[in-house]
């Protein structure tokens, strides 16, 4: 007996609707309903509150191959979120550009480091670029953050991070070319760890 089947079978002899599963499990109504059809499995969390819920083993709710196949989805879903904080928290941290002093001012006695947000003598469009950079990536680390289950957002970090590393080491930033360039370096090693 497949493990949808299993599931209607202890919700029925319980008494229960989908919907009194739910509230006891404390998923949603529509969890319950796809978990039932087949078209899903619970995490492994619900797994084990299913279990208790109903007196019964997790192996007694699921074959063998049915537990592979939780165990992987859990593990890959797992995989994604850490990911997704790792792009996010990097994104953000290019928000340190504006504070630390990375970057290279020519002064009368020589060249000064300075935050971006002390840079002055510049060209409009060179600081508007730099500026672009910095709060893009803050913006889509934010954005990350917020929307954990996409996955399409890496690319566009990825992108923005080469460009912020392109545009410091073009207009002779070399710290802030260095900073970003290390932010970079850890995402593609994620990307190429995963496979």
């Amino acid at each position: 007996m497949e493990f949808h089947e299993k599931l209607q079978e202890l919700r029925k002899q319980k008494g229960l609707t989908q919907e009194e599963l739910a509230q006891s499990l404390y998923v949603s109504r529509t969890a319950v309903s796809k978990w039932e059809s087949g078209r899903g499995y619970p995490n492994i969390d619900s797994l084990k509150a299913m279990a208790e819920f109903f007196s019964v083993t997790v192996d007694e709710l699921l074959s063998g191959e049915e537990v592979l196949s939780i165990a992987e989805e859990s593990s890959r879903e797992k995989e994604v979120r850490f990911r997704n904080l790792v792009f996010g928290t990097l994104d953000c941290s290019g928000l340190l550009l504006l504070i630390l002093p990375l970057f290279g001012m020519q002064t009368g006695e020589g060249i000064a480091a300075v935050s971006l947000l002390s840079m002055a003598g510049y060209t409009t469009y060179l600081l508007f670029l730099y500026w672009g950079i910095v709060v893009g990536m803050a913006a889509l680390g934010i954005v990350t953050f917020a929307l954990q289950k996409r996955r399409s957002f890496r690319l566009l970090s990825l992108l923005l991070n080469a460009v912020g590393v392109l545009l410091f080491i073009v207009s002779l930033q070399p710290y802030a070319a260095v900073f970003l360039f290390l932010f970079l370096a850890i995402k593609v090693l994620l990307l190429i760890k995963r496979r």
